[in-house]
């Protein structure tokens, strides 16, 4: 079974460290089935009834950027925002993009 990245803790990436594997990365994309792989990122766009649930929504993205330390790009529009992970430490992808995904699909189960 894979392990939780819900609960799991960014850690900070070590000097020298390096970026995951495409099949790395994809077998962690298998617990998030809305984000898409693209090159050295992980994205996936959410959609919102209005202005107000998009905003909501930023606000919660960013608390739990602070919470873990780790933060994404986001393109804010009127009923949408797109999410986008990657770690520049490392040049690409690390385990911190999918914890953080995972806990930013969460705020949906809530």
């Amino acid at each position: 079974m894979p392990d939780d990245l819900t609960t799991a803790k960014c850690q900070a990436c070590a000097a020298g460290a390096r970026p995951l594997t495409d099949q790395e990365a994809d077998a962690l994309l298998i617990q998030l089935p809305h984000w898409s792989h693209e090159g050295s990122c992980i994205a996936r766009t959410y959609l919102f009834k209005n202005y107000h649930e998009t905003m909501a929504f930023v606000n919660a993205t960013a608390w739990i950027s602070h919470r873990e330390d780790h933060h994404p790009d986001l393109v804010v529009g009127y009923k949408q925002c797109r999410v986008v992970y990657t770690t520049h430490t490392v040049g690409g992808l690390s385990r911190n993009d999918f914890i953080c995904a995972a806990k930013v699909d969460a705020l949906f189960t809530l």
